[in-house]
């Protein structure tokens, strides 16, 4: 994907902090549907993920866009379980497939990629200011 007009630092870390805040929203829906259960392999819960584009501007600048979310290939699993009252007609529920850890760990990740970017626009902005003081 390119972008139209030129990209500033601040258009970079804007986009870089607005996917890595898609990536923690999803990451934190995996978590809260974690141990969830359902009736049925098609009912279960599936963990969500980003999906990433880069997004080009003048050669040698880029940033990063959300393309779309998409189901995670992490099957449920099948546990007997027949006093549940989502139990099929065999006495199996399907729990989420979710795996937590990974899901923390990403969550982690992501947020620690989110504050490198604020720490970028903090530098920007005061480079920027004293730029602007050596000029009075």
């Amino acid at each position: 994907m390119t972008m139209s007009g030129p990209m500033s630092v601040f258009d970079i870390a804007g986009r870089a902090m607005s996917a890595q805040l898609v990536r923690l929203n999803t990451t934190a829906s995996n978590l809260a549907n974690a141990g969830t259960v359902a009736g049925s392999r098609a009912g279960a819960y599936r963990a969500l993920r980003p999906v990433f584009s880069t997004v080009e501007g003048r050669p040698g600048m880029a940033t990063v866009a959300v393309d779309r979310v998409v189901q995670a290939p992490i099957e449920p699993t099948r546990r007997h379980d027949p006093n549940h009252p989502l139990a099929d007609a065999n006495g199996d529920v399907w729990e989420a497939g979710v795996d937590s850890t990974a899901e923390l760990i990403d969550m982690v990740e992501a947020a620690r990629q989110y504050q490198n970017n604020v720490q970028v626009l903090q530098t920007a902005k005061t480079l920027t200011l004293d730029t602007l003081r050596l000029g009075q």
